[in-house]
């Protein structure tokens, strides 16, 4: 049966609601989500992360999230559920969902406050749950949470890439894990791939069609998305008629006299290196205007200026990567510019230099 947990509140439709003004603002959101949910609301208002663009506000149909919920079920045959966990924001589509799932499937969820590592302080044993990249660092590194982590059947990961790091330490783990690919305009994953020693491979969701456009973009036809086909900025390559590769963001793409670049896919090989040489630093490539190539690409590093750093990177880039892929400058800046849902915002960053 559904039933909402957060420290000593419980909420199921035989309970009342607690005083919304005694919680912090994430529980706030929870309680009133499901509130209205129980209470038959059939529109919610969404804000998009920003990832991509200005965050905006989006309507999503009580119909759009059920069949996403009922989708990821099917996917992973989830007869019983169990009990999930949602560490998430909920103001977020990801974290609303893990709600979502919880009253469709009818099951118990447990509500954390979200932090770097939500599993370190919980002996409860879960069966689902939905984590973001810096989330698994965090609890990879704490052996207990590690523990539970490896406890959980259904592992979901989004919102960012994984590092290259991160999703060895799972493999070597073995922890069972899916990196997910969606977006609030899609309610939450429309695709997962298992998290292997490889390259990910996505397997879209039952009742999702996707394909591609003229220039390789991915688009989505799925009863959670609605009616219309959405077309992506996302460059992917089709593998079957449910399966592709993601290569990266088409609005990130580096056109270097000509020749493509996807930024994404090259800042997964350079991972070791950059791990290496500034572990723990953020980093990212993109295009800047160049007079001679149109766009060059280049590499930005979160940190302090160190030239020793510096050099390290030019040498080993020129040894991991190709002739025309190696970047043409290494920039240093103090703090990168950051969406709210803590990913890093690439153009606004290059603009801020």
């Amino acid at each position: 049966m559904f039933e909402l947990r957060y420290q000593s509140y419980h909420y199921s439709k035989s309970q009342d609601l607690p005083n919304l003004e005694k919680l912090p603002e994430f529980a706030q959101v929870a309680f009133a989500f499901c509130r209205d949910w129980l209470a038959g609301q059939k529109k919610f208002t969404q804000q998009t992360s920003g990832s991509t663009g200005t965050p905006k506000l989006q309507v999503l149909s009580r119909a759009q999230m059920e069949a996403s919920a009922a989708a990821t079920g099917a996917f992973f045959g989830a007869t019983t559920p169990g009990h999930l966990l949602c560490c998430l924001n909920p103001a977020f589509i990801a974290g609303k969902m893990m709600l979502v799932r919880a009253l469709v499937w009818d099951c118990p969820i447990t509500l954390v406050e979200p932090s770097a590592n939500p599993l370190l302080n919980l002996e409860v044993q879960f069966s689902f749950v939905a984590l973001v990249p810096l989330q698994v660092e965090a609890i990879l590194a704490e052996e207990k949470s590690r523990l539970l982590l490896q406890s959980i059947p259904h592992v979901l990961i989004g919102g960012a890439a994984l590092p290259h790091k991160t999703q060895q330490g799972l493999v070597q783990q073995g922890i069972r894990a899916w990196q997910s690919f969606g977006m609030t305009e899609t309610v939450s994953h429309i695709a997962l791939a298992p998290i292997e020693a490889g390259e990910l491979l996505y397997q879209a969701l039952p009742g999702v069609a996707i394909g591609i456009n003229a220039q390789d973009c991915l688009w989505i036809q799925s009863p959670m998305s609605g009616p219309e086909k959405i077309q992506t900025n996302d460059t992917i390559e089709l593998r079957s008629k449910n399966t592709f590769t993601w290569l990266g963001r088409a609005d990130f793409v580096v056109n270097s006299g000509g020749i493509k670049l996807f930024p994404e896919q090259l800042e997964r090989r350079i991972a070791p290196l950059l791990q290496e040489t500034c572990p723990e630093c953020a980093y990212f490539l993109v295009g800047e205007k160049d007079s001679r190539l149109g766009e060059r690409l280049v590499l930005y590093v979160e940190g302090a200026v160190e030239e020793t750093k510096r050099l390290a990177l030019e040498v080993g880039l020129g040894q991991i990567l190709g002739k025309y892929e190696v970047p043409k400058k290494i920039y240093f800046k103090a703090a990168f510019a950051y969406t709210p849902t803590k990913k890093i915002n690439r153009h606004a960053t290059a603009a801020s230099l």
